[in-house]
This record gives structure tokens, C-alpha cells and sequence, in this order.
């Protein structure tokens, strides 16, 4: 069994693949939504965070033989975890990582951090529309709120914690754009023009996390951007691609399928 860190869609496909190639993948996702997804495409899943002592459980038990990491590029904690659980439990770990990404645009600012994007946001002031989730947005609440220069509007998956942590963190509710993508450039378009955006704050999540179409949107109406570059990890074997990954999977796991597989990608 290969334990597969998931939770987006080329994830999904990642796995979907692993599967038609043999190998018999068991998913982790955050929510039960994704686990739904999983659900529907045959695929075994498990719904929940893990720390890495969870992880190292759950490779014992089910007698996991590598861990293939496509988790977001910005779910740090959760690659650390794996890493870590692969070593402790000597079993390969290999982690997908979608291309990054660069852009020329003489409005954009990339920095490293979270908070370095807040305190650039406040300097700013303006309508700010952060596109980065609901995970750090503590993080711009603490910088943004209370300022009568800014206003913070704040896009991310339309999910009920998610509304709560924003009631808790006093982000008026016309403040909201709860909604999930992928979107178009149009839509981005439409969105900034509706809310007078003046700065928009993103991660470098690569491009199915549909940053072309935020940064081009914003590029043509002359709105500022942020972008928060991906964090430095050292994953040891990474690949960009499906077939890479699926190669090293035979590789370490010694597994050679009987029939020969029709890929997708």
C-alpha cells in the first residue's frame, strides 16, 4: 500500500494514476468533502490531519511501503511530518511538487513570509483582497482590521469553519467572498472591479492553483500584488511529474505490475 498526501485535484490524478498502475494508494485529505472525491473514484481514503506520530502509526498498521507526498506546496507542517515519519519507519518517501512559477510585472512584490505580506499590505492600505486561505488569516486581521484606510477582503473555500474563524476574527461579513475555484481571468477581473481592489495577496502555488489567472487579472487592471513564495524545504527526491513519480515508486518498492498500464498524462 502507498500512503499518498493529498487534498488538491492533480493530487487526486496523481493518485488515480498510482492506481491504474497497480499499486494500491490509501489518500489522507483534510476534509471530508475531499475524502468524498476520493470516495467516488475507488480510491481508499483517510480524512484528518497527522502528526508524524499519527503517520508512523498508520504506516504500521497498514503496512505502508513509501509515502508519495503531493500535498499544496504550502502544507509545510504536513511534508515535515512525512518526512520525518519515512525515516523513523525506513520506508521510502517521495514527494510530487508542481512547477514553480515566475512573473514580470513591476507591481508585483514577492516576499517569504506571511507576516512580511501583512505589514507590505498595511504600509499600502487600500481595498486588499487576500486570496491565500483561511489558514494564516489571523495572520493579516492582526495587521489589516481597525484601520479605516484599509479594507481587508478576504476569498477562500465556502466551508463552516471557515465563516466561523471569521466571525471570531471580526471580519465583517460583506467582507467575505466565500467560494471555490478554479475561476478565470474574467471572473479575477470581475471580482477586483467589484470590490475596487487595489492590492491582491497570493501564494506561489503554482498553476493548476490557478495563479496565472489572478496575477493576469490583476496585472491588466494595474493592481498591486503580493506574492508569498513557496516555503524552502529540502525534500530529498522530488519530482515534477507524473511519470517520474510513478518510475521511483517501482523503483523503490520493487513492484512490477503484470499488465501493462494506459496513462492519462
Amino acid at each position: 500500500m502507498i500512503l499518498v498526501l493529498a487534498g488538491t485535484s492533480d493530487a487526486r490524478a496523481l493518485a488515480l494514476e498510482i492506481k491504474k498502475d497497480g499499486f494500491d494508494p490509501l489518500a489522507t485529505v483534510v476534509t471530508e468533502n475531499a475524502a468524498t472525491e476520493y470516495r467516488e473514484t475507488g480510491i481508499k481514503v483517510q480524512t484528518g490531519r497527522l502528526t508524524d506520530e499519527e503517520m508512523v502509526r498508520l504506516i504500521e498498521t497498514k503496512g505502508i511501503q513509501a509515502i508519495v507526498d503531493a500535498s499544496h506546496p504550502f502544507a509545510e507542517e504536513a511534508s515535515k511530518n512525512a518526512i520525518h515519519a519515512a525515516k523513523t519507519v525506513g520506508i521510502p518517501y517521495i514527494r510530487y511538487e508542481r512547477e514553480s512559477q515566475t512573473f514580470q510585472y513591476e507591481k508585483m512584490r514577492v516576499v517569504d513570509s506571511y507576516e512580511q505580506a501583512a505589514e507590505i499590505a498595511a504600509a499600502k492600505k487600500g481595498v486588499v483582497m487576500l486570496t491565500t486561505g483561511s489558514k494564516t488569516l489571523q495572520i493579516f486581521t492582526e495587521k489589516l482590521l481597525g484601520d479605516p484606510e484599509i479594507r481587508l477582503i478576504a476569498r477562500m473555500l465556502p466551508r463552516v469553519e471557515n465563516m466561523e474563524k471569521c466571525e471570531q476574527l471580526g471580519l465583517p461579513q460583506k467582507n467575505i467572498v466565500a467560494i471555490q475555484g478554479p475561476f478565470s481571468k474574467e471572473f479575477d477581473q470581475a471580482l477586483y472591479q467589484q470590490y475596487g481592489v487595489t492590492l491582491m495577496v497570493t501564494k506561489e502555488s503554482g498553476k493548476v492553483g490557478s495563479v496565472d489567472e489572478k496575477v493576469e487579472a490583476a496585472k491588466e487592471l494595474g493592481i498591486e500584488i503580493i506574492l508569498i513564495a513557496r516555503p524552502k524545504l529540502n525534500y530529498g527526491t522530488a519530482y515534477a511529474n507524473f511519470i517520474d513519480v510513478i518510475q521511483e515508486l517501482h523503483k523503490k518498492v520493487g513492484f512490477t505490475p503484470t499488465v501493462t498500464t494506459q496513462h492519462s498524462f
